[in-house]
């Protein structure tokens, strides 16, 4: 008898089905204890020693496994196979102590799939916990732990506004900001080339390009503007061209390796839209399932079975000629792979994608690695590609046609990888040319460009670029990526990752205060370091030491700064780009609105920045931190929409963002009416009908049908509403605002008020997922901030990705397993302070008693 943990239910519930009645099957629900989240929590002073706490909420999982304990004699570990995996398996020992008495045996399983053969093959192989995995997971945490509870203090107190700075996320942060940055200063630079429409003897056209002008290899900027162009035009059509060489080279396109964590994340969030967040906790599902194999690696070795697998499912589906005479290899370049070795494939090649019964994500994510496993495995594409080179008989001009054309498509046949951005491969098809012939001119045509800024990071570009230099691994990259987008210093546009102004003000801060810190290379050594643990040839605590000696150092030079130095330090960093050079050569910094202040950086007191001017209150202007086109006059200006009753109305810009403004503020009139754009109004769409939508809220619907008072739509704090009396009902779009009729505005105004009278329950939820393991039945409802699932008196957020119709039972578990330990982590602090509290006024109070005492007896 045997009593088996895993982290989820879901995983729990895949295992169960494989193991017999001998084995009780149960999980953590992930980590069972964490380090508290208050100062001192891990003591450099006593060799890193750390005080661990039980969440709550995992007190009850630890009684349930305490009390399968009393009857069963072996606890078996079967927590996932890498570095985190390992720490909970050691955090569970540890939480388990008085339990594992003498005579109960204690044995660690890993299985890189959730399969019968690979869960039975693992229960025959039990090792003890990898202390060295255990020491990495300790100095990484202690690492993140000593760098968020100092640093981020600091930031606080010298940046207004500013939230907390990680130790890996930082770095990241810093790769945006510095794209951005290399953006704004880009400038543009105007090229042309030339194309010509040219036709064989019999009548076939073909596109080629010029290559020679002047006898001369042309370079890309040589046709510098239009002039240029339509003389490299003229100089064609004075010449008879001929064709001087056709030369057809095959080639072929091997496949790429099957996927591991970060190829993953990248193609999925290119080919389905998918964040890292998305992408992994779909895979996680699809794991625990049984469908994949684990989805947190850095290998793209693939097991010996699964290789001959997937060739025999290619020769069943495509035929003998789709597969290579030998199973393809893949070597890992990974220096030290901590993390499972394995890559992310199916565990049954033969189950395709259509046979899945998931929910929409799950499916697309699985078609994804399915058709990626076995184009890995498959034949070589074929092509076969042609150069043609063109020339006048003086050889002053000469141009060049391209094509290829895919004489077998092998693993194209199933598989194509995404890209990033256009790439160059020119794929045209071409008529039969041959050496001699003449080429008749049909059409020449000049084409402008213009050379193009760097792209903005995506999700699938910066994990790529994390990964190139050693930032960050496997099980780490999707939480950076969203950490950094939910504390607000980074917005995602498009798909394309933006710096916020907060984001700004911290890569700035850390890079001049703590520029080690934020150093690549340095981060990166940091990470080789924590490999290095792993691989039990450094000591955890002594890479924590020198650390901590050179962390503490840095801290302590910050502790005389003030405010103001560091706002003047960040905005002399930032000059360049927050005042670039004006057309006219006048002072970049002198302001636009009175013509006498300078210009400089200020925080507002949301934590963003803006640029104000020293003449301030005398002067009100401001803009925005950075200007889009890297002009701060344009960026600055004033836009107006037109005249209403005599009033112009303009677009401006604040502090706050985009606004619209009836007329100019005047000694009479100082405070002229103004409203906020609501989020996801692009300022660029503004026209005078919108802005005076906008200016003439609140927008009165009609009289109460029972009352006869007054019925209004409005845009508040919190969103849009209408609004009759007291009672405020949201609205679910900005548009209804200006759209909602009287019945519907009666209908949701019914509805809140019923809520109001204790009628909340009434909601009537939009989805039940099933019973909790404790009791209840668990619901998905729609809420004021979007939806959520419901279980007891536990209400946990659905996170972005995951809709009311995709969400699971297994989801649903853990996102309100993961909000009652923060909520039981709130109830401790808040009795805590409460007990301290009562401590205090019971002192006072017994001071104030001796003191009247004292005074009596005199």
């Amino acid at each position: 008898m045997a009593v088996v943990v895993v982290e989820s239910p879901a995983k729990a519930k895949t295992i169960n089905k494989y193991l017999g009645s001998d084995f009780t099957v149960l999980a953590s629900y992930g980590h069972v204890r964490d380090l508290p989240a208050k100062d001192g929590s891990v003591d450099p002073e006593h060799g890193f020693e750390m005080k661990w706490e039980v969440a709550p909420d995992s007190k009850k999982h630890l009684r349930a496994i305490a009390e399968a304990l009393k009857s069963d004699d072996t606890l078996i570990l079967a927590t996932d196979p890498d570095r985190e995996g390992e720490a909970i398996s050691w955090h569970l020992t540890e939480a388990l102590k008085p339990s594992l008495k003498k005579g109960k045996t204690v044995r660690r399983v890993t299985f890189n799939a959730i399969t019968k053969t690979a869960v039975t093959d693992a229960m025959a192989r039990p090792r003890d916990i990898d202390q060295a995995l255990v020491e990495a997971y300790l100095a990484r945490r202690a690492l993140d732990y000593l760098v968020g509870f100092n640093l981020s203090p600091v930031l606080w107190r010298k940046l207004p506004g500013a939230r907390s700075a990680g130790r890996v996320q930082s770095v990241c942060l810093r790769l945006i900001v510095e794209r951005e940055m290399e953006i704004e200063t880009f400038r543009a630079q105007e090229y042309w080339t030339v194309t010509a429409t040219l036709a064989t003897p019999r009548g076939q056209e073909y596109q080629a390009r010029l290559t020679v002008l002047g006898g001369r290899k042309l370079e890309r900027f040589d046709l510098a503007n239009q002039t240029a162009a339509e003389l490299a035009v003229q100089a064609i059509q004075s010449r008879d061209l001929r064709v001087a060489s056709v030369e057809s080279k095959p080639a072929t396109r091997n496949p790429w390796p099957p996927f591991m964590t970060s190829t993953l994340q990248q193609e999925a969030s290119r080919k389905l839209g998918m964040g890292a967040k998305a992408t992994m906790s779909a895979a996680q599902r699809l794991y625990e399932a049984g469908y994949i194999t684990y989805m947190r690696t850095d290998g793209i070795d693939m097991a010996p079975e699964a290789v001959h697998a997937a060739r025999d499912e290619i020769r069943r589906r495509f035929g003998a000629e789709y597969v290579p005479d030998s199973p393809r290899m893949y070597k890992n370049k990974a220096k030290n792979a901590q993390e499972a070795h394995e890559c992310i494939r199916p565990t049954d090649m033969s189950l395709s994608p259509d046979k899945l019964k998931v929910a929409e994500d799950q499916r697309r994510l699985y078609d994804l690695i399915w058709k990626r496993t076995l184009a890995s495995q498959m034949a070589s594409a074929r092509l076969e590609r042609t150069v043609v080179e063109i020339e006048s008989p003086d050889r002053e001009v000469g141009l060049r046609a391209t094509g290829q054309v895919i004489t077998f498509d092998g693993f194209l046949k199933i598989y194509d990888e995404g890209r990033d951005d256009d790439g160059d491969e020119d794929s045209a098809r071409l008529p039969q040319i041959a050496a001699g012939e003449p080429a008749e001119k049909r059409a020449i045509q000049p084409e402008q460009h213009f050379t193009q800024p760097p792209p903005r990071y995506t999700e699938a570009t910066l994990v790529k670029r994390m990964e190139e230099l050693g930032i960050g691994r496997p099980s780490t990259y999707a939480s950076i990526v969203t950490t950094i987008q939910e504390r607000d210093y980074v917005r995602k546009e498009k798909g394309r990752l933006i710096p916020q102004d907060k984001g700004r003000l911290v890569t700035a801060f850390l890079t001049n205060f703590f520029r080690r810190y934020v150093e690549y290379d340095f981060t990166a050594d940091l990470e080789n370091q924590l490999d290095e643990i792993s691989a039990g040839h450094l000591n955890w605590r002594e890479v924590l030491d020198r650390f901590w000696r050179d962390f503490t150092a840095a801290i302590a030079e910050t502790a005389d700064l003030r405010i103001s130095e560091v706002l003047e330090k960040i905005d002399e960093f930032l000059a360049p780009h927050l005042y670039p050079p004006r057309e006219d050569g006048s002072d970049p910094r002198l302001c636009p609105g009175c013509g006498k202040g300078r210009l400089s950086l200020r925080t507002a007191r949301s934590g963003g920045a803006f640029i104000g001017c020293s003449n301030y209150p005398e002067c009100r202007y401001t803009r925005p931190l950075s200007a889009p086109s890297g002009d701060e006059t344009e960026a600055a200006a004033d836009r107006l929409l037109g005249v209403d009753g005599g009033d112009e109305i303009w677009l401006k810009t604040g502090r706050f963002g985009p606004y619209v403004q009836r007329g100019e503020a005047t000694e009479d009139n100082p405070k002229p009416p103004r409203a906020s754009l609501p989020k996801g109004w692009d300022p660029a769409d503004m026209d005078l009908e919108r802005a005076l939508m906008l200016l003439n809220l609140p927008r009165q619907i009609g009289p109460h049908p029972e009352d006869g008072e007054m019925i209004e739509a409005a845009i508040g704090r919190y969103g849009p509403y209408v609004k009759h009396g007291r009672t405020y009902a949201n609205l679910p779009d900005v548009e209804d605002v200006f759209t909602i009729g009287m019945n519907r505005a009666v209908e949701l105004l019914a509805e809140k008020a019923a809520r109001g009278r204790g009628g909340r329950g009434a909601q009537a939820p939009l989805r039940e997922l099933g019973e909790h393991p404790d009791g209840g039945v668990i619901q998905v409802m729609n809420g004021r901030y979007g939806p959520y699932v419901k279980w007891d008196k536990i209400n946990a957020t659905l996170p972005a990705g995951v809709t009311p119709d995709s969400v699971t039972l297994e989801q649903a578990l853990e996102l309100i397993a993961e909000k009652a330990a923060k909520k039981g982590t709130r109830k401790t602090a808040t009795r805590k302070t409460a007990a301290k509290k009562k401590t205090a006024t019971k002192s006072t109070a017994k001071k104030k008693a001796s003191a009247t005492k004292a005074k009596a007896k005199e």
